[in-house]
């Protein structure tokens, strides 16, 4: 009975667990609050301080560190060695300086207020270290991962994970009695530590491949899900028993098999788990919230979240300048890393167990570092709203003015540049405008003369010629912009021949409508000779399949021309762009090479439903 007690106890607190994120997390997504925030509010909630449903928040942080561990698995999987010793220089040069300046800065801090030079050093190098886990779903979540700022942010993250060791063993050493301390125990650890790196390094290289291989013969999937499992977690292990940190280990073992063959299908199999457990993680953080303690401190502890968020804030922005990174990006740094991370728990728990400081402390250090990490998804909110985005700068790049190009090409990306090149090898005077600076920069460096300017401004179409020239190409990415400029261009110069770019069927109705003389599907073209290929390598006739590419081609101009005059019963709602009512593309009868096209597969093409 009692057994059967303790399982329904269980299965009560895993629904709740389930429960909780299920509901804060789309509701604060969807107040733009970020999920982070939603699931450390649902972990208060069901806490020992909210709901009581849990009582023991410190094993299920425990547990939850899996997710962090995961999750830097996961990112050594993107990071190949090539990749990495090409950051070394963020790494061991940026972070460490930003390491080193917000440590000394943190600390003044809490001696300023009065506490012993020792545990001020404690508290501030504890709050220096970011969390992980934070910065790196904010930056997921961004999608700005794979950006430079992000590459730099994640190079300071990993230099944070290695001094996690020194900062404990220093922490050994400042506790009292930690000074007497001998030499070769020092040196032994140290020892301990680069042995593990070294195995795992020699493991990674010449067994894991061979490993992944034998299993994926046995074609056992979940054999290899449980491969995956025992490399994350058994390389954490290994760290851990040497006394570095876990997620140094499981980013260790990514990195290992970043170049294998095997690298994607890692990645599946973990995906699943490092997202439950990160969640759990934030869950955990959040009900490891003492809010007896922030109850009886309110004032101190708000005092120095605020005082340690602002003065690590300053010591990373004056970092990012010193290296001449932009104010923007400086900015935007500071604020992703101002709060402390899931590191200073174990840093401060180290410290409380030699005596540094005292269990109280200790919980309200940690209050501080949860409230620091519920303000940054806030605090991330309110820049994007008060800060202004950068304005491009027009340093080497010359602006739109007096043009005189018999054909004008509105757009320079990867569409505009194959359109050009006829022309510019036909010898067509040609002049190109562009509103991106970096991709004017860019193509500058292969010969090529873009000038700055927007085409939905009409001084700047006559800056740029348009009332001169014999044709303009409209080949923006964009499908309101494309749209935007040809109703300008027509409604100004009607004699002007234009040509633009569609980025689907609905696109290209809004054009034809603004009058365009010319409209082309980007990929339509591309699919037909695709598709054509794909027939010849089946073998059939390349004089057959060229009928049958141009009777594809006849038969959905027809259908264009049916929708314009409105005949379709969902034509108008492919003027906005989408289709009201989804119809399933019906499927054409199978049809011999060389065979002509029956009625019932002339009715079906028709019918087909366009989707490009």
């Amino acid at each position: 009975m009692a057994l059967e007690t303790t399982a329904g106890s269980d299965l009560i607190q895993v629904v709740a667990l389930l429960g909780a994120a299920v509901i804060a997390v789309p509701i604060f997504r969807r107040a733009g609050l970020g999920s982070i925030l939603g699931y450390l509010a649902a972990g208060v909630v069901i806490g020992p301080f909210g709901l009581k449903i849990f009582s023991e928040s410190e094993t299920i942080l425990h547990i939850a560190e899996l997710g962090v561990v995961m999750f830097l698995f996961i990112i050594g999987l993107e990071m190949q060695p090539s990749r990495l010793w090409g950051l070394r220089r963020e790494i061991f040069g940026l972070g460490a300086l930003q390491v080193g300046f917000c440590a000394l800065l943190l600390t003044s801090v809490g001696w300023l207020g009065g506490f012993p030079v020792v545990q001020s050093f404690v508290a501030g190098v504890g709050f220096v270290l970011t969390s992980t886990a934070v910065v790196m779903q904010t930056l997921e979540e961004r999608g700005e991962l794979g950006s430079p700022n992000g590459q730099r942010i994640v190079s300071i993250l990993l230099l944070e994970d290695l001094a996690i060791v020194p900062l404990l063993a220093l922490v050994a050493f400042l506790a009292p009695g930690g000074e007497h301390t001998s030499l070769s125990e020092r040196m032994t650890g140290i020892g301990i530590g680069v042995a593990a790196i070294a195995a795992l390094v020699v493991a990674g290289r010449y067994l894991l491949n061979p490993l992944f291989r034998v299993l994926a013969d046995s074609r056992a999937r979940e054999v290899m899900t449980a491969a995956a499992l025992l490399v994350v977690l058994g390389s954490a292990l290994v760290m851990q028993l040497s006394g570095l940190s876990m997620a140094m280990g499981a980013f260790l073992a990514g990195v290992l098999l970043s170049e294998s063959t095997f690298r994607h299908q890692l990645e599946a199999d973990i995906e699943p788990f490092r997202g439950i457990l990160l969640g759990l993680f934030f869950l955990a953080v959040g009900m490891s919230l003492d809010l007896r303690v922030v109850a009886d401190h309110w004032m101190l502890i708000a005092v120095y979240v605020l005082a340690y968020m602002a003065m690590k804030a300053i010591g990373i922005y004056a970092v990012a300048r010193f290296l001449r990174t932009s104010h923007r990006a400086a900015l935007e740094r500071a604020v992703v890393m101002a709060q402390g991370g899931e590191f200073a728990f174990v840093l401060y728990s180290a410290a409380a167990a030699v005596g540094l400081i005292d269990s109280e402390a200790n919980a309200m250090l940690t209050a501080i570092i949860i409230l620091s990490m519920v303000l940054t998804p806030l605090a991330i909110i309110a820049l994007r709203w008060f800060t202004p985005r950068d304005e491009q700068s027009l340093d080497g790049v010359d602006v739109a003015d007096g043009l005189t190009g018999s054909v004008l090409i509105i757009g320079f990306g990867r569409f505009g540049q194959i359109a050009s090149q006829p022309l510019i090898l036909r010898g067509v005077d040609v002049s190109i405008i562009d509103n991106d600076v970096e991709m004017i920069q860019a193509a500058a460096d292969f010969g090529f003369k873009i000038y700055y300017g927007d085409g939905t401004r009409l001084d700047i179409l006559h800056a740029a010629g348009v009332g001169n020239a014999r044709a303009v190409l409209v080949c923006v990415d964009k499908p309101e912009v494309a749209v935007r400029i040809t109703q300008l261009v027509k409604a100004e110069f009607p004699l002007v021949t234009v040509l633009a770019r569609a980025y689907d069927r609905g696109t290209a109705l809004q054009l034809i409508h603004a009058g365009v003389d010319y409209q082309l599907r980007e990929t339509f073209e591309s699919a037909l000779v695709f598709g054509g290929s794909t027939l010849e390598a089946l073998g059939v006739d390349p004089e057959v399949v060229a009928e049958v590419v141009e009777d594809v081609r006849r038969r959905d101009a027809a259908r264009l021309d049916t929708q314009i005059t409105g005949d379709l019963r969902d034509g108008r709602n492919f003027l906005k762009g989408n289709i009201a009512t989804p119809v399933p593309a019906p499927v054409a009868p199978p049809r011999r090479p060389g065979q002509p096209l029956n009625a019932e597969t002339a009715s079906v093409l028709t019918k087909q439903v366009p989707e490009n």
